[in-house]
């Protein structure tokens, strides 16, 4: 399998970031770790090989990014306001930095999905949420939509930004975005098991959202024996990979 290991040197963090490929063409995925992980996470974990017949088969290509969910989301004894403005710096090095990287080295140039598990998921979606005009699918597993969470129910406009329940319950019914978000497959998912709860909750609150604002997306819930583990995730990943492949496939023979 082709693998390489790439350094950022971002302007909008002012740090080094690390992000890491496995594949040679197919489909450009953005992948997002879980809460404080490397960009090594899907290969520690296991997913890596999980996925890799797509990824040898050049039906798929991973791109894995760092975070910096230390200085955010998990910096507990931080300035909430910072720690708000650090997670928009992220957003921002993921939109300016990440996709234009990304761009350069997809060929033919293609439309990244965005996907990620845990806290990768939150960050998936609102990446997608906030800029669904560049990308060409979602799939977040085991995700927390109400970014107040992490902040014990603190909100500033900063933080708004980066809630997707909450600024898509905002959202105008007839915003354009409502058919960009339509024109590509969205998967979510999560289980019923040891430490789902959080993310069953606000994954019910984001999928009533949704309905009334006519955004279409799977919306999943797996069994009271599936808990918040690499083990689930990997056997999600298997699951629903194939059918946003096949997706991709589709759109280009037609």
């Amino acid at each position: 399998m082709e693998k390489h290991e790439y350094t950022i040197d971002s302007s909008n963090l002012d740090k080094e970031m690390k992000i890491v490929s496995y594949g040679h063409g197919g489909v450009p995925f953005l992948a997002f770790p879980t809460q404080c992980a490397p960009c090594t996470n899907y290969e520690d974990f296991g997913a890596v090989r999980t996925l890799s017949h797509f990824i040898e088969n050049g039906k798929m290509q991973l791109f894995c990014v760092d975070t910096v969910d230390n200085e955010s989301w998990y910096c507990a004894d931080g300035i909430n306001t910072w720690r708000s403005a650090r997670q928009e710096s992220y957003y921002k090095y993921l939109v300016d930095e990440v996709i234009p990287f990304m761009q350069e080295k997809i060929q033919p140039k293609k439309h990244p999905v965005v996907m990620g598990v845990d806290m990768g998921a939150t960050h998936a979606a609102i990446v997608y949420f906030r800029r669904p005009e560049l990308f060409s699918g979602l799939v977040a597993l085991s995700g927390i939509y109400d970014s107040s969470y992490y902040y014990h129910g603190w909100m500033d406009s900063t933080l708004y930004n980066n809630s997707v329940e909450c600024f898509l319950n905002n959202m105008p019914e007839d915003h354009p975005w409502i058919r960009k978000y339509n024109n590509n497959p969205m998967v979510f998912c999560c289980g019923r098991g040891a430490w789902e709860d959080e993310c069953l909750r606000t994954l019910g609150n984001l999928a009533r959202i949704m309905r009334k604002k006519r955004i279409s997306a799977v919306t999943s819930y797996w069994g009271d024996d599936v808990s918040h583990d690499w083990h689930w995730w990997r056997h999600q990943l298997e699951y629903y990979i194939p059918s946003l492949l096949d997706h991709h496939a589709f759109i280009n023979q037609t």
